[in-house]
């Protein structure tokens, strides 16, 4: 028998196979198998188990046993905690420039550049456009520079014709009489307000404290952020009762009133009120007596 008649014999060499009950040996069913259908069979089997073998070795399984995956996915991880702390740290830098900003602004490191003028009676409003309080500090230009690309109708000094305020009460700090006022042309942007001893100095407005320390100008200092961006400032304190980060009610009494720091004469209390980087005359919203 030739070699292609001995090949041609081992694949067409059919085989039977039948099941039978083991009780009575009758036939449940039978079918007819080759040798080629048996290693078909064999082939399909290990290929079926190959490609699952390799899909979980890639996926569920690599989870556990494979070290590359498992070095990825902790260096994705690694940046993903990377990227939050950068972020958390300009977060925590903007916020501490602020701060500085603010105790820049109170403690009144800023000159007024505004050319002075024989009369001064004949021009009541001074446009932001005339006089510029950047040229002084960068502490300054940053936080009122926060300030700059907000739409003002002609916003000024001690003036505001955008009607922010026309709704609000604001609350008298102190009851006394006002020992000196607003002045932009003498950097006094605030008023002065005599009051008596150990006088309880309150809030104007609802808002949140955002500076409470000590400068050596100005003392015992506090600052109120409160809504419509405008931040009252309240200086020469003998004692401050209200820390960073508290809220306060207007009316709600933050400090006393005070003979400390350097630029003081006599026990009073300097407010200043500030809106989108511009100082406001207090006695334009406040009645003191």
């Amino acid at each position: 028998m030739s070699l292609k008649q001995k090949i041609n014999d081992w694949i067409e060499t059919k085989f039977l196979i039948v099941i039978r009950k083991e009780e009575d040996f009758s036939v449940i069913t039978s079918f007819n198998i080759t040798k080629v259908r048996v290693g078909l069979l064999f082939v399909l089997v290990f290929m079926t188990c190959f490609v699952i073998s390799l899909f979980l070795s890639k996926t569920l399984l690599a989870r556990w046993f494979d070290p590359v995956y498992i070095e990825t996915e902790n260096m994705v991880k690694i940046h993903a905690l990377s990227e939050s702390i950068d972020s958390l740290i300009m977060e925590v830098e903007a916020k501490d420039q602020y701060v500085k900003n603010i105790q820049n602004v109170i403690s009144g490191e800023f000159e007024n550049n505004t050319p002075e003028t024989s009369d001064t009676a004949s021009q009541p409003v001074v446009n932001r456009g005339e006089i510029d309080l950047y040229k002084s500090s960068d502490a300054t230009k940053k936080i009122i520079g926060e300030f700059e690309s907000l739409p003002l109708e002609e916003s000024s000094f001690g003036r505001i014709s955008s009607g922010a305020f026309t709704d609000n009460y604001f609350f008298p700090p102190v009851k006394g009489v006002v020992s000196s006022g607003f002045s932009s042309g003498q950097n006094h942007f605030g008023v002065d307000v005599v009051a008596a001893e150990n006088e309880p100095v309150k809030a104007i407005a609802d808002g949140t404290v955002i500076f409470s320390s000590w400068t050596l100008e100005t003392g015992h200092v506090v600052a109120v952020q409160h809504s419509n961006e405008l931040i009252s400032i309240y200086k020469h304190n003998s004692v401050i009762l209200k820390s960073i980060g508290d809220p306060v009610r207007g009316g709600e009494i933050i400090s006393i009133i005070g003979n400390t720091g350097e630029q003081t004469t006599g026990q009073h209390l300097h407010l200043e009120l500030w809106y989108r980087g511009n100082p406001l005359d207090p006695q334009e919203f406040i009645t003191f007596d």
